[in-house]
């Protein structure tokens, strides 16, 4: 028969040890989570950083920084959501200027038709009411195919697909002209992949009619204002 103070014994060394254990693991949860919020913290300025150059980078391509004299980081609105532009959250709208006088409004925007999902874009429509230059962001159009859309995975480099809108406006290509050639438009597309060539015309069309009826007032925000049409909806 065992002897109840034994078990006792037993039973007092296994609560000691399972405190132990536990005192142990808490001690390393707090160190590693004291470690991770400090390289947090430490890291955070780079990261942001980075986010900054990148964004910069982006808005480059579709606005050369010599067209404008204002620092767009600081001369941005926030957007309510517009359909419109296929966007569902908030996002910034940067506003360039030469001389206190408007340039351009630079702009993110979104075709939820891609042939894999949504595809995003960021362009830069003139003061004057032209689209400057219209970039992809991202996609998940299918490799060697409908990726062309992308001027860096399109083959033809001394002329990429998407540099066809650049500099149009309304005047020169009729608003219902803003498709791709097989729906009866002016732009062209690549045969076997015409869903994304024919998402990204279109969406670069309504953003481009939504940015001309929307300028004077996209201007005219201070800066750091926030965009809604009539009636608080977007």
């Amino acid at each position: 028969m065992t002897d109840p103070l034994e078990i006792a014994r037993r039973e007092s060394s296994v609560l000691r040890i399972s405190v132990r254990t536990a005192a142990i693991m808490l001690a390393f949860t707090l160190i590693f989570t004291a470690m991770m919020a400090g390289t947090y913290k430490a890291t955070e300025p780079l990261v942001a950083a980075s986010a900054l150059a990148e964004k910069l980078r982006l808005i480059a391509e579709v606005l050369p920084p010599a067209q404008h004299d204002n620092d767009l980081m600081k001369d941005a609105i926030t957007l309510a959501p517009v359909p419109a532009l296929g966007l569902d959250s908030d996002t910034r709208l940067w506003r360039a200027r030469k001389g206190g006088a408007p340039v351009a409004l630079v702009m993110e925007a979104g075709a939820r038709d891609g042939y894999s999902g949504r595809i995003s874009l960021i362009l830069a429509v003139a003061a004057d009411g032209r689209l400057l230059a219209v970039r992809v962001t991202a996609h998940k159009e299918t490799p060697g195919l409908g990726d062309y859309i992308d001027p860096k995975k399109d083959r033809n480099k001394a002329r990429p697909w998407i540099t066809q809108f650049n500099g149009l406006g309304f005047d020169a290509v009729p608003r219902e002209k803003w498709r791709v050639k097989k729906d009866g438009g002016k732009f062209d597309q690549v045969a076997g992949a015409t869903i994304s060539a024919r998402a990204v015309t279109n969406a670069s069309g309504r953003a481009l009619a939504w940015a001309v009826e929307n300028s004077d007032r996209l201007f005219a925000l201070p800066a750091d204002g926030r965009f809604e049409t009539q009636g608080g909806k977007p």
